[in-house]
């Protein structure tokens, strides 16, 4: 597939002046002055990020407020449910709230909602649940923000709930007792893209603070946000790098009993990276609520016998092991089924729909088709007599905002700009499919169809060698908005030692002005020729790591060449 490439711009006159106050690298000055750190400063809190660094919780809105409820529970013997989504950043709330209320209070359970029983968010048979049981105080995590109907329904229960969210408020927000939301308007806490489990460890640490414990009642939590941040996908700078990086620290140096028992069980070998976070423990946290039911999520995680969190590690594991069956059983058929469409090329969408396909895995497929045809997707499977999906979008492209314009064909929807999902008849898909391109079709750029990659620098490989590499190692953890760097070089020469390797990949052997850099391409075979063929190539490339016969050796991690311009 082609790809556009995008050379970042930069401040030529902060690059160099941070050049003088750092006394390293130009190229890596400019990368700190991209990410907004162009003062020594700055970029001293950036390279060590440290317990300072967090904000002090009572500056969020109804903190107050939210710790004097918990602490009336406390003191008046009152049953606290506590209540999260069925993903990683849920279940890892869940398990953070409830271990700490209940090594405090005896009267703690916590609920998760099933997810094709009760669907997302807080849902009516929880709160009836808490009803029956006797619960008075319901605390929800990475959920709950729109709930407004229903936390007044458990009011009228006599149920209080507090509700830690991250998710974008409406006007109208729910009676709680309190509300955790930094994404409030009249909320004036500096950091404003906590996860929902960030939210929650705020108010732990607000409720340690008041109750005078120290801070290890709520650091022994850091492994479990670090999963959450990395999973949820939201922006790795300011508060999320920080608890990212010590969440991190206490991975490698002592983690939960339950995040030891997957590390185990994927044979995840130290130190951790937030790419082993995001890629080995995640999907296996999320495929519980995937594929049967999350509440094993956060058994794993309040487990503090080895024997035990392994075996509801290999509980998870099975799942995993079963979503990736569908997953690439689904991708298979879906690809097959557009490759048979006549039109397919000419879209500027793609919308599959099968009956037969497992609900927990279509927004993974709509991601992996976007992978072959880059264009917005959803994919569609049958849930009772609804047609039920999720839709993935391309860069720079609102889908939730393409789907509102079809919602007169929708029974409900939801999202946002990147991700959605959606429900509809069944007799409504092909008609749906027709609006969705024609809506797709009259407002998408063209060059949003191009797979684009976003380049940090130009670089020459004499500047690359192991100072330059352990410098943007000290830029971790990455994440959006702090991704691993992508550098440019330009006018390279094949050595003709590069070749084709496991029939897929490229192992490179480039030159660049008498300096020689090896790399690896995955999945770059195609592009074989153009080595063959070019007097000299530009390579786009990240910077990695390789361990051969004991001696360890930078290498290029090439996302793509082409001839020399």
């Amino acid at each position: 597939m082609t790809k556009r490439w995008t050379l970042k711009p930069f401040d030529a006159t902060a690059t160099a002046t941070l050049q003088r106050q750092l006394g390293i690298n130009n190229t890596l000055c400019k990368l700190l002055v991209q990410r907004g750190y162009a003062n020594f400063d700055l970029s001293k809190d950036y390279f060590r990020p440290t317990e300072g660094q967090l904000h002090h919780p009572f500056l969020m809105k109804d903190m107050q407020k939210a710790v004097d409820r918990v602490l009336q529970a406390f003191r008046n013997q009152e049953k606290i449910l506590v209540y999260g989504d069925y993903d990683v950043d849920g279940t890892t709330s869940v398990a953070c709230m409830y271990q700490f209320l209940h090594k405090h209070h005896p009267f703690v359970d916590f609920y998760l909602p099933h997810r094709y029983r009760e669907g997302y968010g807080v849902s009516r048979a929880g709160i009836d649940y808490a009803a029956e049981h006797g619960f008075s105080l319901m605390v929800a995590l990475d959920c709950g923000i729109k709930s407004v109907a229903l936390v007044a329904y458990a009011q009228s229960l006599g149920i209080d709930f507090i509700i830690c969210d991250h998710h974008l408020p409406d006007p109208e927000l729910p009676a709680a007792v309190a509300i955790l939301n930094t994404k409030q308007q009249d909320c004036t806490y500096p950091f404003k893209e906590l996860c929902g489990c960030g939210v929650g460890l705020k108010l732990i640490q607000a409720l340690c603070s008041t109750m005078g414990l120290p801070p290890a009642e709520w650091q022994c939590y850091l492994d479990l946000v670090a999963v959450a941040i990395a999973a949820d996908i939201v922006p790795m700078v300011g508060e999320n790098r920080v608890l990212t990086y010590l969440g991190l620290e206490k991975v490698n140096a002592n983690p939960s009993t339950g995040i030891a028992a997957l590390m185990q069980l994927a044979e995840l070998k130290k130190p951790v990276e937030v790419t082993n976070l995001v890629f080995v423990i995640a999907p296996r946290v999320n495929a519980a609520g995937r594929m049967d039911d999350a509440r094993k999520a956060v058994e794993l995680f309040i487990a503090t016998d080895t024997e035990a969190a392994m075996e509801f590690a290999k509980a998870l594991h099975a799942d995993n092991t079963d979503r990736k069956d569908h997953d690439k059983t689904i991708t298979e058929q879906a690809l097959k089924m557009l490759d048979e469409q006549p039109d397919t090329a000419e879209k500027t969408t793609t919308v599959v729909y099968n009956s037969q396909w497992h609900k927990g895995v279509v927004g993974i497929v709509a991601s992996r088709l976007i992978e072959k045809h880059y264009k917005p997707t959803i994919v569609l499977t049958a849930h009772g007599n609804k047609a039920t999906g999720s839709a993935r979008s391309v860069l720079g492209f609102n889908v939730y905002e393409a789907i509102h314009q079809c919602k007169d064909l929708l029974d409900n929807y939801g999202g946002h700009f990147y991700a959605a999902g959606l429900t509809m008849p069944i007799e409504h898909v092909e008609q749906f499919r027709q609006r969705f391109e024609a809506v797709v079709a009259a407002s998408i750029a063209p060059e949003m169809l191009i797979p684009e990659i976003s380049i940090d620098a130009e670089v020459q490989f004499k500047e690359i060698n192991h100072r330059f590499y352990d410098i943007i190692c000290q830029m971790e953890p990455f994440g959006p908005g702090n991704m691993r760097p992508v550098f440019l070089a330009k006018g390279v020469k094949n050595t003709e030692r590069s070749r084709i390797v496991k029939e897929n990949h490229i192992k490179f052997s480039l030159s660049q002005g008498g300096h020689t850099m090896d790399g690896i391409g995955f999945n770059m075979a195609d592009k074989f020729a153009i080595l063959q063929q070019a007097n000299s190539i530009d390579v786009v490339f990240t910077l990695d790591q390789n361990l051969w016969n004991g001696t360890i050796s930078i290498q290029l991690k090439v996302m793509d060449i082409r001839a020399a311009s």
